[in-house]
């Protein structure tokens, strides 16, 4: 990384005179501080209208791979509604984001034509009843974490802190942080408290014959330990873990990249490369398999320059091992993108969006320190990066897309 940045910074220009150069292109983007800012209510995140036009510019050539959910009252399609001022104008002319949500199981086309492939009908009875749990379990718990909280501020803390997303229940606890500002010890005891919470639910999914069907997704997190991720703890510097999702095992973004390969391939020519169901869940597990998939049945011929752009990723020394736990969970598709690029001798773009702003803490770039986020050892390595985040990408991306749409 060292003495790369500042050239990483101003390529803006050089990476979109490459890209309109090849017609075969995917651009894959994370959503969430990406091209939208992020907000301690998720109810209140907001993406603009110039960013929406701009995607529909792209017809085939983007898609989302997010966390987040496309459809409920917190979807990014309400998002895109507002935006245009209109519940009809999107589905009407094709201007919802395309792509694969859920971290995998939410596919939706332009039009908001969804399936969910690879979760089945057990698995979203248990999922609807996940958010009234959690604010049972919430609500107990704050009582006696908190025990000072009127009632009605305890209530408004939990209606943030609950997104009653339909794939993907969430504990988002970055109001209640915010709530005991500056005390470590009180943030750290409610992270393991969030923790506790959602290690419940997944018990309680045992009773339902869904002990196999689950796993708790940390944002950001610093990896895996023995297939469970790892919470980052708080610091005086930023707050750490401070989303748990309660989703489908096996919803991984660099899984769910195969499956908008999958998709794209049969846009173009016809045929399923993975066949026709192929889901995150029937999909390999770890990168060296799926990049092998892709090289099994994907030649080079069809294979598209891959754009991929995030901004959770994570990398802290362990000082007691003298290792590095290195997580997010963008890393994993953002990776697999570059090894891709590597196998198909092609240049794939790796682009990481600084999301760090006042209202949620992360590690932020700092001319060239890059602590918190990658390393000189890191194996992913980023071709650009926008240090003031998603209004400096959206701007990039919209002069991107008049580029390519004139292509």
């Amino acid at each position: 990384m060292k003495g790369s940045l500042t050239n990483m910074l101003n390529k803006k220009e050089e990476v979109i005179k490459k890209l309109i150069n090849h017609e075969n292109i995917l651009i894959v983007q994370d959503l969430d501080g990406v091209c939208i800012p992020l907000v301690q209510d998720p109810m209140k995140r907001q993406i603009s209208k110039e960013y929406i036009l701009a995607v529909s510019k792209l017809r085939g050539k983007f898609s989302v791979l997010t966390c987040g959910e496309h459809e409920g009252i917190r979807g990014v399609n309400r998002l895109v509604e507002r935006a245009l001022n209109s519940k009809n104008k999107a589905k009407e002319d094709g201007l919802y984001l395309p792509g694969l949500a859920a971290c995998g199981v939410e596919f939706q086309d332009r039009y908001s034509n969804l399936s969910h492939p690879g979760i089945n009908k057990n698995e979203i009875d248990f999922l609807a009843k996940v958010p009234a749990m959690m604010r049972s379990m919430l609500t107990n718990e704050l009582k006696i974490s908190l025990p000072s909280l009127s009632e009605d501020k305890r209530n408004k803390l939990i209606d943030v802190a609950i997104c009653d997303t339909r794939f993907t229940p969430t504990l988002n606890f970055n109001e209640i942080f915010s709530y005991v500002k500056s005390d470590l010890v009180k943030i750290n005891y409610l992270q393991l408290t969030m923790k506790k919470i959602m290690d419940n639910l997944l018990e309680k999914s045992k009773d339902f014959g869904l002990g196999n069907s689950f796993y708790l997704h940390m944002m950001p997190n610093l990896g895996l330990n023995k297939g469970i991720e790892i919470m980052k703890s708080c610091s005086e510097k930023e707050f750490g873990t401070t989303d748990i999702q309660f989703i489908i095992k096996g919803a991984i973004k660099e899984a769910g990249l195969l499956v908008i390969l999958n998709k794209y391939i049969y846009s173009k020519n016809g045929d399923y490369p993975f066949g026709e169901n192929f889901n995150v869940r029937n999909a390999p597990k770890n990168l060296n398999e799926l990049v092998k998939l892709c090289k099994d049945n994907i030649g080079s011929d069809q294979m598209p320059l891959l754009i991929g752009v995030g901004d959770t990723v994570t990398s802290i020394r362990n000082e007691n091992s003298n290792s590095w736990l290195r997580g997010g969970s963008d890393r994993g598709f953002l990776t697999l993108i570059q090894r891709l690029g590597k196998a198909y001798q092609k240049e794939n773009q790796i682009i990481f969006v600084n999301s760090c702003n006042n209202e949620v803490s992360r590690p932020v770039i700092q001319g060239s320190d890059m602590s918190g986020i990658s390393d000189n050892d890191d194996e992913l390595k980023f071709n650009m990066i926008f240090k003031n985040g998603p209004d400096e990408y959206t701007e990039w991306f919209k002069e991107l897309a008049c580029n390519l749409k004139s292509n």
